[in-house]
């Protein structure tokens, strides 16, 4: 393996992982439903990652605290910040919502503060801040968002961001009980399939493929499937480059995010957006979390400390 190799195994997982945002607008575009979408999306992210899991050897635990540990992650990693991520996406462009996923270091280190297992670093309230700054540009200036969007859907979106940070910090205040991330994620999303499916039914949100193909249908399989990956890939980098490289991923998706929303859906900004952009960015890297104590990241953005 070339030394090389991890650079571009963080480009490609950055440009899969910030593509997810483009075709979660895709996804909606059609009039499909949030808990119809998570169904699906946690279904063949159980399959894919499963998969992953027999080939390396690393079948799933179904003790109590194990059950107990995919419950949580599934309902805060992906039931109810889906729900309000694929609300959003009907209204906000996807380079918005790109914008906004980068807030979840951000919102992760008052929450961390909070539950007493972070110190308080003027540093990363800097890069607090900022956070706050840029969601300011993109909710005060009429030009940030397109004519006629309710500035209340960029909240609904922050729900997402923080569901995600608080799973960062469940999980590291409970640990993985001796399980790999990956193993973390199959159990939960299978969880996640089980508790959407009845909601979805209920709810009148079920989707049916088979009913007739379409171009959400391919943009939910699309979307499960380069998560999938990317978070595979994501964790090989952590084990083989080191958790402090790999956890630079969340500039470029973000960055990924705003360019392919550009160039796939047409989508255009102010200049208050790219203000917005630059200011969240400098945010991040303030916010950034210590050598040790690096995370890595799961759906969308959320976390999941490495063991």
């Amino acid at each position: 393996m070339t030394k090389f190799a991890p650079v571009l195994i963080l480009i490609v997982a950055g440009a899969a992982w910030g593509a997810t945002q483009p075709l979660a607008k895709i996804a909606v575009s059609d009039g499909y439903r949030p808990l119809g979408i998570v169904f699906w999306q946690l279904s063949i992210g159980a399959a894919a990652l499963g998969l992953v899991c027999a080939l390396r050897g690393t079948p799933l635990r179904f003790e109590r605290r194990d059950i107990t540990l995919y419950i949580i992650i599934a309902l805060i990693g992906t039931v109810l910040p889906g729900i309000a991520s694929y609300s959003a996406a009907v209204h906000l462009p996807a380079g918005v919502l790109s914008i906004l996923l980068s807030s979840v270091p951000m919102l992760a280190f008052p929450i961390a503060l909070a539950m007493r297992h972070e110190t308080f670093r003027w540093r990363r309230i800097a890069g607090l801040s900022l956070g706050f700054c840029g969601i300011s540009l993109l909710i005060v200036p009429d030009a940030s968002l397109p004519e006629g969007t309710a500035t209340a859907w960029v909240f609904v979106a922050l729900i997402a961001s923080f569901c995600y940070a608080l799973e960062g910090n469940v999980v590291t205040k409970t640990g993985t009980h001796g399980q790999d991330p990956v193993q973390v994620l199959f159990g939960a999303s299978l969880v996640g399939a089980l508790i959407s499916l009845p909601l979805a039914v209920i709810t009148g949100q079920f989707v049916n493929p088979l009913a007739q193909w379409g171009a959400p249908d391919t943009a939910i399989l699309a979307s499960s499937l380069l998560h999938a990956g990317a978070y595979t890939a994501y964790v090989w980098l952590v084990g083989h480059a080191g958790p402090v490289f790999a956890v630079q991923i969340s500039y470029l998706v973000t960055l990924f995010g705003v360019t392919w929303a550009m160039l796939f859906l047409g989508e255009s900004y102010s200049p208050y957006f790219w203000a917005a952009l630059a200011i969240m960015l400098a945010g991040l890297a303030l916010v950034q979390p210590r050598p040790k104590a690096a995370l890595v990241p799961s759906r969308a953005g959320g976390h999941i400390e490495p063991t």
